[in-house]
């Protein structure tokens, strides 16, 4: 991948977008992660006003370090910079409050990570509607559009995804060139949604690399069948969530009615 192209690309893109729309910038939601540092990092290049949203809900201290951290070396770097930071954390906790008692505990704990992405979601759009800016994505590649790793109407509620066409291994090469502080380059990826230090891996059962790789097999018709050992569990994960998650992969269905019913 010839790196400083693709930001050069990716830079134009997004100022591309914003001109024709009639916008004046970016709102970026920072995780302390390596997907929202490029994105930020990215949005900031353009010259455009970009705000950096930090929104911690019982966050591990270690991501909001990383997240700090990022922002603060992007203001320092960037005069187009700026942001807000607020802690979601007691709306959430009386949002959880309010709910009634159920009785399937893993039903209710991962609807309620969902439900943290949506709060981030809502957040960054009311951010967006005071400045008339667009919120940027910071899903990839594989998450968006192979095992569907995102929440819909969450993390996957946005206006323009810049990275999405971007496998993980590709958004660490951005990083690198583009300065991202290193802690956040070494860090495990997490989602950042249940309030520790679990990984993406630890979520999924595989690394990006393998993945990518998966992906790149399903692509080409490959089955199952075709692969023994760690290759074949890798693969068998990737297909199961895959096909679990297409529905936030594509549009949503609409019911048409037929001429003859009108």
């Amino acid at each position: 991948m010839n790196t400083e192209k693709v930001i050069d690309h990716i830079v134009n893109w997004l100022k591309s977008y914003v001109e024709q729309s009639g916008t004046t910038g970016f709102v970026v939601g920072v995780s302390g992660g390596i997907d929202s540092a490029v994105t930020s990092t990215l949005c900031s290049l353009t010259g455009l006003p970009t705000l950096c949203v930090e929104m911690p809900i019982h966050q591990a201290q270690s991501q909001v370090t990383r997240a700090q951290e990022h922002i603060a070396q992007l203001k320092s770097r960037f005069p187009n910079v700026s942001e807000e930071r607020l802690d979601l954390t007691q709306i959430f906790d009386d949002f959880v409050d309010a709910l009634p008692e159920v009785e399937d505990e893993a039903r209710h704990h991962h609807s309620l990570v969902n439900t943290r992405a949506r709060l981030r979601m809502t957040t960054l759009y009311y951010y967006a509607g005071l400045r008339n800016a667009v919120v940027a994505g910071t899903g990839n590649k594989v998450e968006d559009f192979g095992v569907g790793f995102y929440t819909k109407y969450g993390d996957g509620g946005v206006d323009v995804s810049p990275i999405a066409d971007l496998v993980k291994t590709e958004v660490y090469e951005l990083a690198k060139a583009l300065g991202v502080p290193e802690a956040i380059q070494v860090a495990p990826p997490t989602d950042g949604l249940w309030g520790d230090d679990r990984t993406d891996e630890d979520q999924i059962g595989a690394s990006y690399p393998e993945l990518e790789w998966a992906m790149k097999m399903d692509e080409a018709g490959k089955l199952a069948s075709d692969f023994f050992g760690r290759e074949k569990e890798v693969f068998e994960i990737y297909i199961r969530l895959n096909r679990a998650n297409r529905h936030k992969m594509v549009p949503i269905p609409v019911c048409e009615i037929p001429d003859v019913l009108r």
